[in-house]
């Protein structure tokens, strides 16, 4: 099975502290490296995390508010210092182009490398991209200004094949794939194997949702239904819902609740307001548990495993 995993960069809201810095993620699949968000700070959480900023072709910004993005053109002119020639591809909202152009242009940069742009727009999930492994579709979120989760969606795995049996029933290597792909394999004599007694069972796919920032917002369930790993913003614990509610944020509850109907695995909590400190922690748990039980706080610099 491939590699599947998720390092925590950042994990605090607006206000950066000590302790937290704003939201950046980074998924890793196989050999291949996907950077969703990017605050103030990520470039150095990268260099900490032993990752080279080299390696990563995709960042997706799920909205313009400057915790999730701030840190964006810096990690672009660090590519550049460090030599970077390949295209770099970059999902967010259209505005973002003229705030990296208009920066680069200050500073008389002329990148060695393209950056290429698929601009976020729809109010509706969409295919964003998509390459041998992995499938990412957009989850429309509810804040203040238009914003997007991001569900990435391992393909269907192929089935692992029985050499002998293959050798036995003189199977052509040009079936092999229609074999690992599902399919039955029919003799010259019409008679039909099933595909079973050439293979294994699959192992099943994976996924993984990111969901920050965003009121509690029941629409997206359909999107990320039977997700492996969910991660859910939590910005603040229920005595606080009516300011949740007025700033387009979720309490730890209500991330509970769309976990549990969403049928996820597991949730993943981070994204909280600089006004808890690391002893509310228990709190956010406890209010998550109301309605969903395998649940655990991010920590920056941490990898948490999508299976």
């Amino acid at each position: 099975m491939e590699k599947f995993e998720v390092t925590i960069l950042g994990s605090g809201s607006a206000l950066p502290t000590i302790y937290k810095r704003p939201t950046s993620q980074l998924i890793h699949y196989s050999n291949k490296y996907y950077l969703v968000d990017c605050g103030e700070g990520t470039q150095v959480q990268l260099r900490k995390a032993k990752i080279s900023f080299l390696k990563i072709n995709h960042i997706f910004i799920s909205h313009l508010h400057g915790d999730h993005y701030f840190g964006l053109v810096g990690l672009i002119s660090s590519m550049h210092l460090l030599g970077r020639v390949g295209d770099l591809n970059i999902h967010a909202p259209k505005e973002i182009e003229e705030i990296i152009n208009v920066q680069l242009r200050a500073s008389y940069t002329q990148l060695r490398f393209k950056i290429n742009y698929t601009f976020l727009e729809s109010k509706e999930s969409e295919l964003v991209m998509e390459d041998k492994n992995m499938q990412v579709f957009t989850i429309p979120l509810k804040h203040k200004i238009l914003t997007n989760g991001f569900f990435f969606k391992e393909k269907p795995i192929l089935r692992k094949v029985k050499a002998e049996k293959l050798k036995f029933y003189e199977v052509p290597h040009y079936e092999i794939q229609k074999i690992k792909e599902g399919a039955d394999f029919v003799k010259p004599d019409g008679e039909v194997i099933a595909n079973s007694v050439f293979t294994f069972p699959p192992e099943e796919s994976r996924s993984y949702a990111f969901c920050s920032d965003t009121a509690f917002r029941e629409k997206i369930i359909p999107i990320i239904e039977n997700v492996t790993v969910l991660y859910h913003e939590t910005t603040f614990l229920n005595k606080e819902i009516a300011l949740a509610k007025k700033t387009f944020h979720s309490t730890a509850q209500q991330a509970g609740k769309i976990a549990k109907q969403a049928k996820a695995v597991k949730l993943l909590i981070g994204h909280f307001s600089a006004r808890y400190e690391e002893k509310h922690h228990k709190e956010f748990i406890n209010e998550v548990q109301l309605e969903f039980d395998n649940v655990q706080i991010t920590k920056e610099l941490n990898t948490y495993e999508v299976n």
